[in-house]
């Protein structure tokens, strides 16, 4: 299966991450990410690790409540927000730099947060957020195809590889 058939919008999609470069991690400002059961235990057993890389007040918070809150979407749990960042949030996602580390930056990472900015549509196919496309109601400049001339085919390797490796689990 071709990129394209895989991603209905990536021939015509753009998307750069500016991380670093005049972005500070907008997608993580009062995100929430569900949380699925399995990726929720492999946080679980790897808590500590995450715990001393966290901000102050939200180290006490997890410490206290935990890093899910008693929101839901799609009938899933969602993480903490504090001060109006993802808990896992400290200059770049703790849960993706410890992952780095180990040798897979997605290991930790919510599949929606490893995925952005792909997602699924109603009929289950994977599309590009893009502002415009789909209704997509996030007003983030990453996801503006007129902010950037870089193909979301060429910046969005990784993702899209994550994306056909569910696809094919899925399937078989």
């Amino acid at each position: 299966m071709e990129d394209e058939d895989l991603i209905t919008n990536l021939r015509e999609a753009k998307f750069e991450c500016t991380y670093g470069r005049g972005c500070n991690g907008e997608c993580c400002r009062n995100g929430r990410p569900f949380v699925s059961p399995d990726e929720g235990e492999r946080i679980d057993a790897n808590l500590d690790k995450f715990l001393p890389h966290l901000r102050p007040e939200a180290r006490t918070l997890v410490e206290k409540q935990g890093y899910l809150s008693a929101r839901r979407k799609l009938g899933s749990p969602v993480i903490r927000v504090m001060a109006g960042w993802c808990v896992f949030f400290n200059q770049g996602c703790v849960l993706q730099k410890i992952g780095a580390t180990e040798g897979d930056k997605f290991r930790y990472k919510p599949a929606v947060c490893a995925l952005f900015p792909l997602e699924r549509d109603a009929h289950d196919r994977w599309y590009v957020r893009q502002k415009g496309f789909k209704r997509e109601q996030w007003d983030l400049f990453c996801l503006d195809p007129d902010a950037s001339s870089v193909a979301a085919a060429a910046s969005l390797q990784e993702e899209i590889a994550l994306a056909r490796r569910f696809t094919e689990e899925e399937n078989s």
